[in-house]
């Protein structure tokens, strides 16, 4: 963003650019399929049983639909117009038609034989149209619900589109639920909204989400603001984060801090030596799992490459730098020597550590804009320590996939005080199927997707209050109490 006046940079992504350039990160679409992965020539990609190159991708814009061809390669499909005023050859009634199995005249052998000779997905739909002997017979609608089934089945057309929070929540909610903790799209939605996450904002997140919070929080601020991240465990896991394929402008302002030092933070014992007193082997373990994500990624097999890759290998700890946008990075073996190995090492764990103090400077100053918190941990201790680092009137929201522990989150919160308008919720979702004459809720919805307590912030009376307000407040209050004098003095004489 700062660079605007500087010659354009051959890297992407390019700000306000639509099109596909090598080493964007894209979002696969079929049908309601989706898959995140990285645009890299002669990179094999599977996704849904069928493996493709991506070259053909490159230059083409976002949104624009490819069909597979024989030999993995992709060619863009042009959208054609469907004739309206033809009128459709169709019946009036399902009920004389008989479903055994003999309506089709092409067998197996025919349609492989078919595919086998380069005959696009599109004319074997067309063929099979043909040579059924009950479609003519079918009602409009029947005939359509026919046709998607078949395009579904042997047209493989792809839509390359560009990852954004709801793309990509969608895909995590549909494929691996369990690696964002159950969050539903829209109640990510909630959150970003009671979190008011926006541009400029000095925000605190803890999530266990494979980082799909931080990505859609870093996009809604748009690189303005600050971001400090609480990990567990060695490093910050940003799988997802990666994925949005943010520039580097946007890293500027995102931190992380051990979740671990919290306590040494609040309790002023912080300081720097207790992170050059860890121990030293943390970028070896980097290391490794950056060489073992290149092994996963390396695997043709592999579906669940950048978008998935499991929690429990952690190469998300340097994912936005370790990714292929990054022209410094290179793989052990493409380093040289092991003398400059172990020099790039040592500057990469002293970069984390200073990263590590420029987060605690910021999280010393307790003036924070909002705090989110979406973690498979118990909330309660969570919540109940970083509130300290939160500036009054500030939002905060936590999400659990249970009610029960943020409902013992709301009692605490009601005995410890420092909180308003504090607001437990759940959000239920229904998708509705929209066609002419036939709209109708689907039989299928989600059964919940989580729970969300909300709250401002306020300040501690008996934490926070000057001591000279106290004492005047405690003397008026005196005042009010105590009667005067000489009303005290006439009760006994009426007494009398």
């Amino acid at each position: 963003m700062e660079g605007s006046g500087e010659h354009p940079s051959p890297q992407p992504p390019y700000p306000g650019d639509n099109l596909i350039h090598d080493g964007d990160f894209v979002v696969l679409k079929r049908e309601d399929v989706f898959k995140a992965v990285q645009v890299q020539r002669k990179k094999k990609v599977t996704f849904e049983k069928q493996w493709f190159y991506l070259d053909n991708v490159i230059g083409h814009s976002f949104g624009s639909t490819f069909e597979v061809t024989s030999g993995g390669g992709l060619q863009l499909k042009k959208k054609k117009e469907e004739p309206t005023s033809e009128t459709k050859e169709a019946g009036t009634d399902n009920r004389n038609i008989i479903d055994d199995g003999k309506s089709q005249k092409l067998t197996q052998d025919d349609i492989k034989a078919l595919k086998d000779k380069g005959i696009k997905g599109e004319e074997i739909v067309q063929q099979l149209i043909e040579n059924s002997t009950t479609f003519r017979d079918k009602t409009e609608f029947a005939q359509d619900k026919y046709i998607k089934k078949k395009k579904k089945k042997y047209e493989a057309v792809i839509t390359i589109l560009k990852p954004s929070t709801r793309i990509l929540s969608i895909m995590y909610y549909a494929r691996e639920p369990g690696k964002i903790n159950h969050m539903r799209y829209d109640t990510l939605a909630q959150m970003l909204t009671l979190g008011n996450i926006r541009a400029g904002n000095k925000m605190i997140v803890m999530e266990t989400c494979s980082g799909l919070v931080l990505g859609a929080m870093m996009e809604r601020m748009g690189g303005f603001g600050s971001i400090i991240q609480l990990y567990p465990g060695d490093g910050p896991v940003r799988v997802a984060t990666a994925c949005f394929g943010f520039p580097k402008s946007f890293l500027s302002g995102l931190y992380e801090f051990p979740l671990n030092k919290v306590d040494s933070l609040l309790n002023g014992t912080f300081s720097a030596e207790m992170l050059y007193a860890e121990p030293k082997d943390s970028a070896s373990v980097e290391e490794s799992n950056g060489a073992l994500e290149e092994k996963q990624n390396s695997k043709p097999d592999n579906e669940d490459s950048m978008a998935e890759a499991p929690e429990s290998n952690n190469p998300e700890q340097e994912s936005m730098e370790v990714v292929p946008q990054d022209p410094e990075y290179k793989e052990p073996k493409e380093r040289g020597s092991k003398k400059d190995y172990i020099q790039e090492k040592q500057r990469r764990q002293e970069e984390q550590r200073k990263r590590h103090l420029d987060a605690a400077a910021l999280l010393s100053e307790r003036n924070a804009d909002g705090l989110i918190v979406a973690s498979r941990f118990h909330p309660t201790p969570l919540l109940l320590s970083l509130l300290d680092f939160v500036a009054p009137s500030r939002p905060f929201v936590v999400y659990c996939q249970y009610k029960e522990p943020l409902l013992e989150c709301y009692t605490k919160l009601r005995e410890r005080g420092g909180v308003i308008n504090l607001r437990l919720s759940e959000t239920w979702l229904r998708n509705y199927q929209v066609l002419p004459d036939r709209s109708h809720p689907k039989l299928l919805m989600s059964g919940g997707g989580g729970y969300l307590l909300s709250g401002f912030t306020v300040v501690l009376d008996n934490l926070r209050a000057d001591t000279s307000l106290k004492s005047s407040a405690s003397t008026l209050e005196s005042h009010k109490t105590e009667e005067p004098a000489a009303k005290r003095q006439k009760c006994p004489e009426s007494g009398s």
